[in-house]
């Protein structure tokens, strides 16, 4: 198994240095790069296409891994597994699952700092974002550790000798579809829960991302977790297809673009399959003008900037509600303080020349619509290093320019005045997604007539990346969600499984004993 072992993925991860990481992998010839296969029964197996695509660090546009593209027969071969796996683990009782989910936790732990590097290299968050990301998908972690207390059904005599019993069972052999953005966090919104619950776990990393999830199979296997439970398949489209329409998979769930999670939640549901695909956003903030300034302005910097811009919780819009000179110079300010890199407080790249040319295409629309451009990153597209563009503000004054109504997935504002907080509402609510909203605001008033007029399904108040944590579940509503249930908490726990509803009655005992 050269080329496909977890010491071949510790190779990225050995110094503390990132930099002396990337020195190392430059050094590399290509035919030398690890080779990332599918996990299959607890294994590294090629791909049945035997093609590979490569696996490009957007810190350093270097090749760092070749990924596997597979096929329709490794989508086959995976479900036959998991399918054989279910009959086992499905039947165990859910204090005995849970005890692989509690060792996965110490491991992850144990790992944050390896993950870390693996996420810095093959995605190019900060150092301080992807702590964040794995620290939070461990969070999940922690709340499928505590399945046995929560996933308990219900029992009650509802009539004079019958009696009614709720029971949760798993669903069967699931598959989850994840996009590049979180290539740890998003997949683990799935998988401690639904393991737990007590099925059987097919994984479709990006395939602009598959190192994270690759070092991760290992902890899980050490973890205890019975080979066949989780499995990971790589590849494109023709893996996605084959996962939505394997008659072997039970329900599929899929993060992604709002016009793929449509497709995919459409042919789910024509084979009758549980399914729910989370999709895209325009995510609006407001600012009152009695808004904290200094709060408000951080704030909203962290929002369009975290992460690069590339997070579906992502500030993209922010309306102001009047003229508000000092914030946006406070926002302006603190922007250009941000710096290209990699470590903490710094802005990293975005993920491939595709972003970049897609982002910069949408701030030279804005300014032929007429928009001003009070920041600029365009001058760091000039770094040979990366995939670098800057943080950019646009101020608008037409609330038709393109950029006010689309995702742009990158660190890239659009700021427009509006004369109340009725047209503030009317512009949120008028577009089609549902993620997230938020307003800023120091009195609660202004809050609770905010936080009911939303469309959004997430609302935050001074809080620009308003994020359920758990116990609370993640998801929005109208085109970011196409499905009936949250992704993570107990909406997750809804998803995975099944209300079994048993209703009993025994004949009244002939004789009286002292025991009846």
């Amino acid at each position: 198994e050269a080329g496909n072992s977890l010491a071949q993925t510790r190779y990225f991860v050995r110094s503390n240095s990132l930099d002396h990481s990337y020195s190392r992998m430059s050094e590399r010839k290509d035919a030398d790069v690890p080779l990332v296969n599918n996990w299959i029964n607890g294994k590294w197996v090629p791909p049945s296409t035997n093609e590979y695509l490569d696996v490009i660090s957007p810190s350093t546009k270097k090749v760092i891994a070749k990924v596997a593209l597979s096929g329709p027969e490794d989508v086959q071969a995976a479900v036959d597994v998991a399918k054989k796996a279910f009959e086992i683990w499905g039947s165990w009782p859910v204090k005995k699952r849970v005890v692989p989910i509690i060792k996965l936790h110490s491991l992850l732990i144990d790992n944050y700092s390896k993950i870390i590097e693996i996420i810095m290299l093959e995605h190019g968050k900060n150092r301080a974002e992807a702590y964040g990301e794995i620290a939070k998908a461990n969070e999940t972690v922690e709340w499928a550790m505590s399945l046995p207390q929560l996933i308990q059904g219900r029992v009650l005599e509802v009539s004079t000798g019958v009696e009614c019993k709720e029971i949760r069972m798993p669903v069967g052999v699931c598959a989850n579809i994840v996009p590049f953005n979180f290539p740890a966090m998003v997949p683990f919104w799935t998988l401690p829960i639904c393991i737990a619950c007590g099925n059987c776990y097919i994984l479709k990393p990006s395939e602009k991302v598959p190192l994270t999830m690759q070092f991760i199979a290992g902890l899980i296997k050490e973890a205890g977790v019975p080979d066949g439970v989780f499995q990971i398949v790589n590849g494109a489209i023709p893996v996605v297809n084959a996962l939505c329409d394997s008659p072997g998979i039970d329900c599929v769930s899929f993060v992604g673009s709002s016009k793929v999670a449509e497709i995919v939640a459409k042919r789910c549901r024509a084979l009758n399959k549980r399914v729910l695909a989370l999709g895209g956003a325009k995510n609006h903030l407001v600012s009152m003008p009695d808004c904290d300034i200094e709060l408000a302005a951080q704030d909203i910097v962290n929002s369009y900037s975290g992460c690069s811009g590339q997070r579906c919780m992502a500030a993209s819009t922010l309306l102001t509600v009047g003229d508000q000179p000092d914030l946006l110079k406070a926002i302006v300010e603190k922007s250009k303080q941000l710096t290209p890199g990699c470590e903490a407080r710094q802005l990293g790249p975005v993920i491939d020349q595709a972003a970049i040319d897609r982002i910069s295409m949408y701030i030279e629309k804005s300014v032929a619509e007429g928009a001003t451009l009070l920041l600029d990153g365009r001058s760091w597209m000039n770094n040979k290093n990366g995939y670098y563009i800057g943080a950019t503000i646009i101020q608008h004054t037409n609330p038709k320019d393109s950029a006010l109504h689309v995702e742009i997935f990158g660190p890239v504002l659009s700021v427009l005045k509006v004369n109340s907080r009725e047209e503030a509402v009317a512009f949120e609510n008028a577009n089609p997604y549902g993620n997230a909203a938020a307003v800023y605001t120091t009195k609660g008033e202004h809050a609770q007539w905010f936080q009911t007029r939303f469309s959004a399904g997430m609302i935050g108040v001074n809080i620009g990346v308003p994020v359920p944590r758990e116990p609370f579940s993640f998801g929005g509503c109208n085109k970011s969600k196409f499905g009936d249930f949250d992704i993570t908490g107990d909406g997750a726990m809804e998803f995975f499984t099944l209300r079994r509803k048993i209703t009993t009655k025994w004949a009244a005992p002939k004789e009286r004993t002292w025991l009846n």
